[in-house]
């Protein structure tokens, strides 16, 4: 099917219709992200922070780190989708660059993941402890 869709080309939008096309490119990365199952588990364990931060009477402050904090995850979880996509797609075969890439790309997540859950942690058992 790839092999005969026809290469086409974009047309570059100006002004107010680039910044509409912008976000319907980052929709649709949206989209394609709640495809991944590790997304799903991220919002839901970004949902149940919340819930915690809720019962605890977190901070201003300590929501708009933790929001910040799950930004970047996501930014981290999109780009290696699109990094796995692209391996994939290059190389299908496996190969140890291939496999290094996506390593790499995992680990990224797994170490903001972390950075989240420790945040997380950190602001819920404060407020027990003070």
């Amino acid at each position: 099917m790839e092999a005969t869709m026809k290469a086409r080309s974009i047309k570059k939008e100006h002004g107010i219709r680039h910044l509409y096309a912008a976000g319907t490119y980052s929709y649709s990365g949206a989209r394609r992200l709640l495809g991944e199952a590790a997304f799903r588990h991220e919002l839901m364990a970004f949902g149940a922070a919340m819930i915690g931060f809720i019962a605890t009477g977190a901070t201003l402050f300590q929501y708009v780190a933790m929001a910040i904090l799950f930004l970047l995850m996501m930014a981290f979880e999109a780009l290696n989708t699109a990094i796995e996509e692209i391996v994939d797609r290059v190389s299908p075969e496996i190969s140890e660059m291939g496999k290094n890439a996506k390593d790499l790309g995992s680990f990224a997540c797994f170490c903001l993941i972390v950075a989240n859950a420790v945040y997380a942690a950190y602001v819920i058992v404060l407020s027990h402890i003070f």
